[in-house]
């Protein structure tokens, strides 16, 4: 893998990631009920998602995290989108995260991370958060390797592969981006010390271990009090640098369809992730740039 930029920078020193996009498009008045969540606006709103990246940029992400999340090839199809219109629509969510960049007024160098999440991300059923979808190693690897080959002709700097439940699909995914030529980092849902499908994360870990493409390993939308002990471990299994995202600490409620309880993310806890091992730090679900301001300036401190 050669190194570009980001990898360098990665080496180097602790970079700032962006906060939840689906929160961030919301509080600016955007309507998400809808199967493809934010991947939606790619069609119909693009400008509001170059104003939900640069906010976060402007608040101190070094890292913009694309509205690709839950942009596939099947789930388009299901609106009637066909595989050509779908291709140009997940370029744009990397084209339209450069633009927020080059919008951008700041001396700090900025990256654009290309997401990819997981197979129950698509089925927009929650199963994301369990994994064991019942499909084979190769169905996985089928399913993701396309909408990376397409995300990777839009020159990101980095993949995110993120929120993914369980290791049977993350080893589906360090296969689908060899030769792809860009980098990744690998990032679990959790439950304490295990994934959504109950796999320890020292086995789920090792998956990216020997993996060349596979620049750093870690956690994201967990909870704040998971970060640690999934840090040193990751640390420990991979040897790779670390990435953490946590939710802002409140809960889902699936029946309600709403958020309970209070924030018990925290600024002050960034610093203890990063001696830990973390370098690459930001939010996931419910952490807006007010938080992100709040973990640059940790980290910047």
């Amino acid at each position: 893998m050669t190194s570009n930029s980001f990898t360098r920078a990665l080496a180097g020193g602790t970079l700032v990631l962006d906060g939840g996009l689906s929160n961030q498009l919301e509080a600016a008045g955007h309507d998400l009920s809808d199967e493809l969540w934010s991947a939606r606006l790619l069609a119909e709103e693009p400008e509001a998602i170059v104003a939900a990246h640069r906010t976060y940029y402007e608040a101190g992400a070094n890292v913009a995290i694309t509205a690709s999340y839950q942009a596939t090839f099947e789930g388009f199809a299901r609106r009637g989108i066909g595989r050509e219109k779908a291709a140009q629509l997940m370029v744009s969510s990397v084209e339209l995260a450069r633009a927020a960049a080059t919008a951008t007024d700041t001396e700090r160098p900025l990256w654009v991370a290309a997401s990819a999440g997981p197979y129950g991300a698509m089925l927009a059923d929650g199963s994301e958060y369990r994994g064991r979808y019942g499909l084979s190693e190769e169905e996985l690897y089928a399913f993701h390797r396309p909408r990376l080959e397409v995300l990777a002709g839009a020159a990101p700097d980095v993949f995110a592969l993120e929120t993914v439940p369980d290791a049977d699909e993350a080893r589906a995914l360090v296969r689908a981006v060899r030769g792809l030529g860009v980098p990744a980092w690998l990032s679990y849902s959790v439950d304490g010390a295990r994934t959504r499908a109950g796999q320890s994360l020292e086995e789920a870990f090792a998956v990216a271990a020997d993996s060349e493409e596979v620049v750093a390993v870690g956690v994201n939308c967990c909870a704040p009090r998971d970060v640690e002990p999934a840090v040193r471990l990751a640390s420990r299994v991979t040897g790779k640098p670390v990435v953490v995202y946590p939710n802002s600490g409140e809960e889902w409620d699936a029946e309600a369809r709403a958020w309970t309880g209070s924030a018990t993310s925290a600024p002050e806890q960034v610093t203890a992730w990063r001696d830990a091992g973390a370098r690459l730090i930001g939010g996931c679900c419910r952490v807006g740039p007010g938080a992100v301001a709040g973990i640059a300036a940790a980290l910047d401190r």
